[in-house]
């Protein structure tokens, strides 16, 4: 949904999320992921983990800061 609503290639999205299964999910349809630990828990084992971490959103902004440049 989200390819059509931005019309944007699948490269250019950063898909956030608070639940690791989450991130896995969208990492196997091929965006680029963050994930908001916001509790410290250890990743999940699910074989692929997400591209950025962080502890807030605050964390989530700086990494989409940083790839833009």
């Amino acid at each position: 949904m989200a390819l059509r609503a931005f019309e944007a290639p699948r490269a250019e999205i950063v898909f956030c999320a608070s639940a690791g299964w989450d991130v896995v999910g969208a990492k196997w349809f091929g965006y680029r992921t963050f994930w908001v630990n916001r509790m410290q828990q250890p990743a999940e084992e699910l074989g692929m983990s997400a591209d950025g971490t962080g502890s807030g959103l605050a964390d989530f902004a700086d990494f989409v800061l940083r790839s833009e440049s």
